[in-house]
């Protein structure tokens, strides 16, 4: 082995080549702007965590928005083996970043790391909590299930699914349910993961033929929350194993609460006795915020921010704007703050739309095929899962053309995209229906009337 790479990076040294690596990789303007003034405040010698210092809590704040896997993937090539990054404004009380570094495998993986990796407590943002989740229509039911599942009172369901589309709150709610139980029950044992990294440390023990210790732990949970079980689609040995830690939870009277992109019903690639196990409990949607929620939302985010004056028109102008995720309104808040925070000017509609100028071009005409695709099936009463199914029934076909038909309207995707989106179909599949639709429009008063009616939804 080669002196100079078995010889560790000194933390200062590590930090060092941390900031050239982020100058290179985010560019000098941006590290100029949000990284440069970063400073080291040390390492902790117990947990290997690093604490870095930011000028003020918006810069924090703004660092773990922005820059958490850039920073994350330096400091893990500088000084593998160290923890998870703190960023902390100088003068106030930590501002926790959860930038988790996993450790890189090594050449014989050990049991232990599985076990200290999904045991982690560290896992649950402090962010996200009940306090700061926002209730509206659209997760109201979502929301009232969550806050009984943490209680932690005798429950009528279990599992709790949370289904919804990319950005609409389903992670704040699983992390709010882990805080708040925790809270409740002093030394419990709460285990929150993405379903990839269940599938990676079971893979990971499976190589170390240490399985018994990844069961073990993940069956003796008090809540297990697994975020996105929509990535385990097709992975056959992660399903088996998925299956029978969800039945000993359920069995044993543990608390389990798992979300996807959608209902159980309309998963693909994933086993039926799992599907089934999953429908056995509450299935609570997460919906697109309607303009009220989305008001609120910008309003809860600015107490967070006292010393910021906002004026209302512009809060109007974000949440009419802004419709297609809640994450996508936060980040267009948190541009319009950091903007107006740089270039010393009043917050007033006009900056504002100067601010987002490139966003709001981009989201004119942002229709996804997913929301076409669930927007066409609450319409006709049909299974999503039927968008991609071989069955030519004309009472799902009709359907299927007409979304196929809006795709290409709507969006800017191609013909062969439109086509893998429908169950792997030929792009000249795509052109029949976008002809046949287009024949039936003229013919028939009533379909084109609802055409016209899924075009005002979606473009609402």
């Amino acid at each position: 082995m080669d002196a100079a790479a078995a010889a560790p990076l000194t933390v200062d040294a590590a930090w060092q080549a941390v900031r050239d690596t982020l100058r290179k990789s985010c560019g000098q303007r941006s590290f100029d702007g949000w990284l440069k003034a970063l400073e080291l405040a040390g390492l902790d010698s117990e947990s290997g965590a690093v604490r870095l210092i930011a000028p003020s809590a918006f810069l924090a704040e703004w660092v773990q928005s922005h820059f958490a896997e850039q920073l994350a993937a330096a400091w893990h090539a500088a000084l593998p083996g160290c923890g998870e990054i703190l960023v902390e404004a100088r003068g106030d009380a930590p501002v926790r970043a959860i930038f988790a570094i996993d450790a890189p495998a090594p050449d014989a993986v050990t049991p232990e790391p599985v076990v200290v990796e999904i045991d982690r407590g560290s896992q649950l943002e402090d962010r996200f909590t009940f306090d700061s989740f926002v209730v509206g229509k659209a997760n109201e039911l979502a929301y009232n299930a969550a806050k009984t599942l943490a209680e932690g009172g005798k429950l009528g369901f279990n599992p709790l699914f949370l289904h919804g589309g990319v950005g609409l709150g389903k992670t704040h709610l699983m992390h709010a349910i882990g805080h708040d139980y925790r809270a409740r029950h002093p030394g419990s044992k709460v285990i929150y993961m993405t379903s990839e990294k269940f599938m990676y440390e079971f893979v990971a023990a499976m190589r170390a033929k240490d399985t018994h210790s990844f069961k073990a732990r993940l069956r003796a949970a008090d809540l297990l929350l697994i975020d996105d079980v929509q990535f385990i689609a097709g992975k056959d040995s992660t399903q088996e194993e998925f299956f029978h830690t969800m039945n000993e939870l359920i069995s044993a009277g543990r608390r389990l609460v798992i979300s996807a992109d959608r209902s159980p019903q309309d998963l693909e690639g994933i086993e039926s006795r799992i599907l089934s196990r999953l429908s056995w409990g509450l299935v609570a949607d997460v919906n697109t915020a309607d303009f009220e929620l989305r008001y609120n939302i910008i309003l809860k985010k600015l107490e967070t921010q006292p010393a910021v004056v906002v004026p209302n028109d512009v809060v109007m102008f974000l949440a009419k704007r802004l419709t297609a995720s809640i994450r996508e309104l936060e980040g267009a808040l948190t541009r319009v703050l950091a903007f107006a925070h740089l270039s010393k000017r009043p917050i007033d509609l006009e900056f504002t739309q100067a601010a987002l100028a490139d966003q709001l071009r981009a989201s004119q005409r942002r229709v996804t095929i997913d929301e076409i695709q669930r927007r066409v099936c609450d319409h006709y009463r049909i299974r999503q899962s039927e968008m991609g199914s071989a069955r030519r029934a004309r009472e799902v076909a009709r359907p299927r053309q007409i979304a196929m038909y809006l795709a290409k309207q709507l969006t800017q995707r191609s013909l062969p995209e439109i086509g893998r989106r429908f169950g792997g179909r030929d792009h000249t599949t795509v052109i029949h229906a976008v002809k046949r639709i287009e024949e039936l429009r003229a013919a028939d008063a009533e379909l084109d009337a609802d055409v016209r009616l899924l075009i005002r939804q979606l473009e609402a």
